[in-house]
């Protein structure tokens, strides 16, 4: 078994050896990143390897796994013209994030933890609990009060056990962190364990198979804590560094209006959310991105700044229209996966081309109410 690749602190340099259950850097406490930078195969050499993300063996820092439930390949489907969205509510527990989930399952396997816990709104969490199901790991998920009722019975059918913090997403984050600290705990943080970028990465190297080795102009992607994101920048750049693609796609971050810290800071000019005014914060639809303090927030900003994207902001109405008209397209998504569509469906692209995500089953939520 080859070892593992080591961690380091993208804030300070503090390097971490693979192979422990260290979460964070040991000096500010902060998330952690991957000393690892693979070179992607060319187009070609991917046809008749498995139908899943593990197709991108050699981007990925763990080697075929035993926890995969077939995540990954969802399709792609057009909008309008030159406007396209990635159905990756169509993966086994119903969102996207299984694309990093099976990655901390599998690195939890090496690892061999006496438990597992994670924190989340809710899609984070029933991803942890089912992959952490299929390794017959236990498994303890944080979520604050008042997530979806469905959510949880998801979890707790994976045989996970809930803890329900009293507080919002900031305050089950923080309970998970201090338990996290626990001996023989493994800390599945898709916020703060890199593992989980490089599995959330995958979704670029699937739309750049899926475009026959090209990228859409613009990629849209919702941001609460930014794994989605982050890991799209991941791979963007190991595509541009191998040569696979020849122009960089911008980012084009969207937040709800009621909570959009990191839009606030962009709007102010500012590098990270320390040192500016919290923006007014309120209730929103799209509970799965209401992250009032990303600790990946500089992170975030920089990555959307080097490739000459934007943040956007929707309403809640923009998102109740937006998941109904989706809704009256075939494509039945949660209220948070509207978000990118109702940023741009009447946006005005020009000639550019974009790709939004539809990340997580309208199941899930229900319906938003109207007004």
């Amino acid at each position: 078994m080859s070892p593992l690749p080591d961690c380091y602190c993208p804030a300070d340099g503090t390097r971490v050896p693979g192979g422990t259950l260290t979460w964070c850097c040991p000096l500010c406490r902060g998330p952690l990143d991957l000393d690892f930078a693979p070179t992607p195969a060319p187009l070609k050499s991917l046809t008749g390897r498995v139908n899943s993300l593990w197709r991108y063996a050699e981007t990925l820092p763990l080697p075929t796994p035993t926890t995969s439930l077939g995540e990954g390949r969802t399709p792609l489907v057009e909008l309008r013209d030159g406007v396209s969205a990635k159905l990756d509510f169509l993966m086994p527990t119903l969102s996207f994030k299984d694309r990093g989930a099976v990655l901390l399952a599998e690195l939890a396997l090496r690892l061999n933890p006496a438990q597992v816990i994670a924190d989340s709104s809710g899609n984070a969490g029933t991803a942890i609990a089912a992959y952490c199901a299929r390794a017959r790991l236990p498994c303890t998920v944080y979520v604050p009060e008042g997530t979806s009722a469905k959510k949880l019975e998801q979890i707790e059918a994976h045989g996970a056990r809930v803890r329900v913090i009293d507080g919002d997403r900031d305050a089950a984050a923080a309970a998970a962190r201090e338990a996290a600290d626990a001996p023989g705990t493994f800390y599945a943080s898709h916020v703060y364990n890199p593992y989980f970028l490089h599995g959330t990465k995958t979704y670029v190297h699937e739309l750049w198979e899926d475009m026959g080795g090209r990228l859409p102009d613009v990629i849209v992607v919702p941001v609460g804590n930014g794994t989605l994101l982050l890991g799209a920048a991941l791979a963007v750049a190991e595509l541009h560094s191998a040569g696979l693609i020849d122009r960089r796609p911008a980012l084009y971050a969207v937040q709800a209006a009621a909570v959009a810290p990191l839009a606030h800071a962009w709007t102010e000019g500012a590098p990270d959310l320390t040192g500016i005014a919290p923006p007014p914060m309120s209730p929103t639809l799209a509970e799965g991105i209401a992250i009032p303090n990303p600790p990946r927030a500089r992170q975030i900003l920089r990555a959307v700044r080097d490739s000459g994207g934007t943040f956007l902001t929707v309403t809640e109405d923009q998102i109740r229209h937006a998941q109904r008209d989706l809704a009256s397209r075939g494509l039945y998504v949660e209220s948070t996966a509207v978000a990118c569509w109702a940023a741009v469906r009447e946006e005005v692209l020009g000639t550019r081309t974009a790709v939004v995500p539809l990340c997580g089953a309208g199941l899930k939520t229900g319906l938003a109410p109207p007004v």
